[in-house]
């Protein structure tokens, strides 16, 4: 089972998305991760992507294509995967339905994770982040360690988490990356909306629910 989550920036995918694989058996996949992970294993595709680096560009979509095809190809990715923060426009959506395809497979179900911006607001302006793994943490102050097992980077408030720069990112959300629901609904995708407000377990509960599991 591949499943798409998708929501705006604070929502909890990242919370959600490994409770979400380890009850349906399936590995995590993260556009962030796998690509860090390419890079640090010299593979092909990784390769590619540290030349853009590199240059200060952007990493194209079909590098990125790339570098997912190759992690959901792999092993422990052949039954499924939960995919976090892999599709944020509708052309990533279309390229991700083409690498599934080659692949025998297909987007089983976007799960949508939606609250309220001001609950977004809420979360994001009392966040930090672990500035070696990305590890987002609540109630932890800038400058604590990291408890993600085998990193143990340090704590620190983004810039971006500021309460105008949030509502900046919800705004461009709306306008580039909301489109992309539409875009699965018109193509026959399975879209079902969670409501990510209440504690973590419900959260997962309601999420698992709406697969049928």
């Amino acid at each position: 089972m591949d499943i798409v989550l998708f929501g705006k920036p604070g929502v909890g995918k990242g919370t959600q998305a490994p409770k979400l694989g380890e009850a349906l058996g399936v590995p995590t996949i993260a556009t962030g991760d796998v690509l860090r992970q390419a890079r640090r294993e010299g593979t092909p595709m990784g390769r590619e992507a540290q030349k853009y680096m590199d240059e200060g560009k952007l990493v194209p979509d079909s590098v990125i294509l790339g570098i997912m095809k190759e992690a959901l190809a792999g092993d422990g990715a052949r039954k499924g995967a939960v995919l976090d923060g892999v599709v944020r426009t509708p052309p990533q959506a279309e390229g991700l339905v083409q690498v599934l395809k080659d692949l025998g497979r297909r987007v089983d179900a976007v799960l949508f994770f939606d609250a309220p911006d001001e609950e977004i607001v809420r979360r994001l302006s009392g966040r930090t982040v672990c500035e070696k793994c990305q590890t987002p943490y609540t109630g932890r102050q800038a400058g604590d360690t990291c408890t993600k097992p085998g990193c143990g980077g340090t704590l620190v408030r983004r810039a971006d988490d500021d309460p105008a720069a949030i509502r900046t990112r919800l705004e461009t959300f709306e306008r580039e990356t909301a489109p992309v629901l539409a875009w699965y609904r018109g193509h026959g995708t399975p879209v079902h909306t969670i409501d990510a407000v209440g504690a973590v377990d419900e959260v997962t509960r309601r999420a698992l629910g709406a697969l049928g599991r």
